[in-house]
Formats: C-alpha cells, structure tokens, sequence
C-alpha cells in the first residue's frame, strides 16, 4: 500500500495489509495503483496513484470513490462495480475512464482492472495509465483544425486545395461563395461544380475543370494567371488566380492549393478610364450628340458587358425629356423597347429625371406590385426581352439637369455602388459635351445676331444718320437766317445727330474689332507721346469744366502697337476722368516703366464706382448707379471700346478706388513685341 501506511484506521490498513503479499512492493511499481472493494471504498493507493491524482492517502482510503475521485465511465458507478465484481476478472479489463484530480479538473486514464479474492473478500486491482497527454494532442490537433476552418472562412479571397489524386480537400468560405455553393456541407466533385459555375480564360467558350488553375497545379504546374467565372444569375466575375503543387518531405507531390482574388472592381475600374478616353476621343470628332449618342452608348455598354443602353436629352424649348439615342446588342429596333416618352416621376428614368439621383434596381421584377400603370407596361417589357437590372444616372452642367443615361442588364451587379461611380464619370462626360454643343450653338446664335446687328448699323442707320448729321450741319451753318427759337431746334438737332453719331460709331468699331473684321496695325509707337498729345487736346475741356489736368510723363516710352488705337484709349480714359469729377479738383496722368511693362493710370477725384461694380463698368452698355443718379450723359461704351483694344495689345486694364474718392484706372502694356 501507498508508503506502507494503513488504509482508512490503522486496524483496518493491518488487515489488508496482511493479506496483499505484494502490497510492499507496489510503491516500486512506476504505474498508478488503487485498491477498492465490491462496495466501491477504496483500500489501497500507491504513491504513483497519489501523485498522479493529487490526493494523499489518508484523503482517499477508508472513502467512497464517489466521494472523492468520482469516476466518469459512462453510468452509475455502482451498477459499474456490481458488474465486475459478479464478472470476477482475472485477466485485465481495459477501459478509457477519468478521475477526479484534487484540483477539480478531471483526468483521463487507462485503467486496467482485474478481481482478486483477499482474506477480507474481493478487491478490484485498478492500475491506471496517465492517457492526457495524448489527449492533449488530439485536442490541439482539433483545435488547429479548427482554428484553420475559422481563418481560411474569414478570407475574403477564395482558397482550395485538393489531394494528390485531384479531390478537393479545402475549399473555404469565399471559394463556395465565387461558385455559387452553399456556405456549408460536404465538398463539391468537378461534376457538381460544372454544373453551377462556368470558367473562361478570357475567351467566349468556357474551359473545363482540368484546365482550371488548381487542377493544373496538381499535375505540377505553377499557374498566376486571370480566370473569369460566370454563376447562373449573376453577373461574370474576374479573379487573380495563384495556384501551386503541394510537395511532402520526400519531395512528392502531395496535392495542390490554388488561391482567388476578386479583380473585378479593380479590372472594371480600368476598363472605364479606357473607355472615358474613347468616349472623349468620340466626343472630340463629333457634330452633335444625336450623332454620336449610338457610338458611345455602345463603347460604354461593352464594357460594361451589358447589353443595352438609351440616352435621354431635356428639351430646352418644351422641357421634356426626349430620347437622343440607343444602342442594343440584340435586334430590339422594332419591338418598342426603345423610343418610349418617359413621365417625369415615373419609371427609373422619369424618377432620375424628377430627382436628379442615380438610380439602380437590381431586380425589376421585385416592384410588379408597387408601380404605377405606365411603369407596370414599362416593366413588363423590360422584363419580356430578358432585362432584369436597370440603372440610370442624370447627365449635369454643374446643377443644370440636361438628361439621363439608362442602362439594362440581365442579372444584378456585385459592385452596385462603384457602377453607379463609373456611369456618372461616363454621364459626366456626356453632360459636358452637351452644355458645350449648347453654349456653342449659343454663342453662333450670338454671333450671327451681332452680324445681322453690324449689318442693321451699317446699313439701315448709318445712311440716313449720315444724311441727317449733313442736313443739320447745313442748317447750322445758314443758323443766321434763322430766328432764335429755329436756331435752339437746329443746334438741338445737330447734337443729338452727332451723339447718336458717336454712338454708332463705337458699336460698329466694336463689332469689327469682335468679329476679327478690324484689328491693330502694330509697330512701334512712342506711349509718352501719345499721352501727351491727348492731355494737350484734353486741356480744352478739362477748362470748361473746371478740372485740373496734372501730367508725369517721361521723355519716351516705346513699346509695339497701334498708335492711333491706343490714342482712342487714353482719350476716353481722359474724357471719363474730367466728366466725373467735381470742379476744381485734378485729374493726374502718370506714365511709369518697369523692365517689361508700362503703367499709365489715370486718377481722379471724382464720384468713384460704387461698391460691386468695378467689375462691370467694361461690359457694354452698363453704367454705375450712381451715374444715373447723378443724370451725367453717356452711352456706356468707351470702357468697354477701350478694354477691347488693350487685350489686342495684350495688354490689361483695371479700375480701382481713388483716396479719399474717385477712381483710377491703370493700363498695363507689355514693351516686348506683341503677339
């Protein structure tokens, strides 16, 4: 027994002492030992069994096992015992069990029993083989099993491997999902996959499954190739495939493990930027978007790998929206799928129209009882000619709606929000092509209304102006035959006639100079000249209203031009400054040069500009505010006139406030060569 030591009380350990012979010798033996009798108290524990279960004997003998080891064996621990003792074995019985640890953790054991007769009755020998270190290999073999099914399903890449004879042994979560199979149960065979998934290499026909990349990598081949995988009601798919042999210690092949990435945004993605550069490329050669609307409709759709698409334009006189174009690769020419009015809130492409947002139904089908009569009649032909996606995006000049592009496809899309991207880049495109047919057609319009205008002015005004500007001079020079009140008329006439004169005068020149009918004739000229003789012919009425004219010029100043052009400039630039400003205050011309330019401002102290309206005392006909308030003639021309022929000089023209008040106006031109 264990240490010699009695089981149980002393009496009692001397009685079974005596009658095991070889209970001495059991402490010697390297396995567990227990003694327990037909009653289930245990009698006997060597010192192998106490260290192994943690208890000492006195905490054992004399008890229970049920009171301490509480045996696991799979029922009662009594019927258990009344069987082997009734059985009496003396041959080994072999069972897989486990005790109770003193620490509360249960231990598995081998335990071999047999059944001896002793002086006080039967006893059950159990000697018990410490089995959890194999058990913890098998549990940390089921735990990396485990833990591998766990990571290979969190992959967002699909992962398979297979065995030396070519069966699938792995295939992850992601790799079920790329062909179409259930997240769980039993592997595939090649035949089950065939049937619900079809791989190509690129090509129209697909290729079987021993031609794919896992296969050939357990033959011994090294694959990094693409792979395009189609499923039944989805849309194709392309992969990265990696695929490599499996080779064992011995260097034999042992199977093979293949690995796919998901290309098919990133390979999309590069599709359309070439097709944004072909789409611009068409855009670029064509006249007009009615034309062009089939070809790019047709570059976008293909690689989309849809088949079909329609092209709508808002109407700028009635504001409807109008078909401009379709393309299909089926004949679907006269079976009224194209060609339909749409209604404005009504149907994808009325709902884009109403909105202005992109919109995409993968599943038409799923909106039969949630639609109006038109869109119900919409939909089912769709749904006849085998459309069951539909997406639409709106083509935009900035926040002007001009149209909407639809496209229709027969399966759903996987990568719903980067199509919707792409298609607006593509209506992006369109949107600008058509502003700017539009702005063109505008500005021909324009351009043929100041043609007609030139021709009017020349034509139909500045002859009989002419006559009347020659008949009133007349009149003035007999105006002594003539009695005052005759006379005041005469003078009246006569210089209305020559402002309305003047007036059609600088219409005309701006026109011409517009149209490219009249320019500069370059050559050098002598601007401190030119300023000077201005400010001398300027004096005159600069006296007669009162306004001092204050000159810093230097001896010369040469740079290329049109002298008499940039006279007209510094004329009206003088004539400005004197009408505005108040009686005896200055009007100071400055002519400065620095190593590429000449600065002359022209500074008063007159009125000024009102605030927010620098800007627009150049463009035509446009006077300040506080001009009209202050009733002071003018036809709101000679800024405009003189913004014109510094930008033929190169050149540019700025209006600025005065301190305390006024306006200076600075012109910069360059004193190289003009271009």
């Amino acid at each position: 027994m264990a240490n010699g030591a009695a089981p149980g009380t002393a009496a009692a350990g001397s009685a079974w002492t005596a009658s095991l012979d070889s209970a001495v010798l059991l402490d010697c033996v390297q396995e567990a030992f227990l003694a327990v009798d037909a009653d289930g108290v245990v009698r006997g524990v060597n010192r192998v069994a106490q260290e192994l279960l943690g208890f000492t004997s006195d905490e054992v003998c004399g008890r229970h096992l049920d009171d301490t080891l509480q045996p696991e064996h799979g029922g009662p621990t009594a019927s258990a015992l009344a069987r082997l003792f009734a059985q009496a074995p003396r041959l080994p019985v072999r069972r897989n069990v486990r005790f109770r640890h003193r620490d509360g953790h249960y231990l598995p054991v081998r335990a071999a029993v047999s059944v001896i007769t002793a002086e006080s009755g039967p006893v059950a020998c159990v000697f018990l083989t410490d089995l959890s270190g194999q058990a913890s290999a098998e549990e940390r073999a089921d735990r990396n099993d485990t833990f591998l099914a766990t990571l290979l399903d969190s992959l967002s890449v699909g992962v398979g491997a297979c065995d030396d004879t070519g069966k699938l042994v792995v295939l992850n979560r992601a790799a079920r999902e790329i062909m179409g199979l259930p997240g769980i149960g039993p592997l595939p065979t090649p035949a089950e996959i065939a049937t619900s998934v079809a791989f190509t290499n690129g090509g129209a026909e697909p290729i079987p499954w021993e031609l794919t990349p896992l296969p050939r990598a357990c033959r011994g081949e090294t694959v990094d190739e693409t792979v395009h995988v189609r499923v039944a009601g989805r849309s194709p798919q392309t992969f990265a495939a990696t695929a490599r042999p499996i080779v064992g210690p011995d260097g034999q092949r042992i199977g093979a493990m293949s690995v796919a990435h998901d290309v098919t945004a990133i390979r999309r993605l590069e599709q359309f930027r070439a097709c944004q550069d072909t789409v611009d490329g068409i855009l670029a050669s064509s006249a007009s978007i009615t034309e062009v609307a089939p070809t790019v409709l047709r570059t976008v759709v293909t690689t989309l790998g849809w088949p079909s698409a329609e092209l709508f334009l808002i109407d700028e006189r009635s504001g409807a929206l109008r078909a401009a174009g379709h393309w299909s690769a089926d004949d679907l020419e006269d079976t009224g799928f194209f060609g339909h009015v749409p209604i404005r809130g009504q149907a994808i492409t009325g709902r884009v129209w109403a909105t202005g947002q992109a919109i995409l139904l993968p599943d038409i089908a799923a909106y039969r009882d949630r639609c109006t009569e038109y869109e119900r009649e919409r939909l089912e032909v769709c749904l006849t000619h085998g459309v069951g996606t539909v997406v639409a995006v709106p083509l935009r000049n900035g926040s002007t709606l001009l149209g909407v592009l639809t496209c229709y496809a027969a399966e759903p899309e996987l990568h719903e929000d980067q199509l919707v991207v792409l298609l607006s880049g593509v209506a992006a495109q369109l949107g600008a092509y058509v502003a700017l047919h539009r702005a063109e057609q505008v500005a021909r319009q324009l351009s043929q209304v100041q043609e007609d205008f030139i021709n009017l002015v020349g034509h139909e005004l500045r002859t009989p102006l002419t006559s009347i500007t020659a008949n009133s001079r007349m009149l003035v020079d007999d105006v002594g035959l003539l009695d005052e009140e005759h006379r005041q008329m005469v003078a009246a006439i006569d210089r209305n006639a020559n402002t309305l004169q003047s007036i059609v005068d600088a219409l005309l020149d701006l026109a011409h100079l517009d149209s490219g009918r009249a320019g500069i004739e370059a050559g050098t000229v002598d601007l401190a000249a030119v300023a000077g003789e201005a400010i001398t012919a300027a004096r005159l009425i600069a006296a007669e209203a009162g306004v001092r004219l204050e000159a810093v010029l230097p001896d010369t100043v040469l740079l290329p031009g049109d002298a008499v052009r940039l006279r007209q400039v510094v004329d009206d630039l003088l004539i400005n400054a004197i009408t505005y400003s108040r009686a005896g205050a200055p009007v100071r011309v400055e002519l400065t040069v620095d190593p590429a330019t000449a600065h002359l401002c022209v500074a008063d102290l007159g009125i000024g500009v009102p605030a927010g309206e620098h800007g627009r005392v150049f463009d035509r006909f446009y006077r300040g505010t506080n001009v009209r308030h202050h009733g002071i003639a003018g036809h709101g021309l000679g800024l405009s006139l003189a913004r014109t022929i510094v930008h033929l000089h190169q050149g540019t023209i700025e209006l600025t406030d005065n301190d305390p008040s006024g306006t200076v106006v600075r012109l910069c031109l360059p004193l190289g060569p003009a271009e």
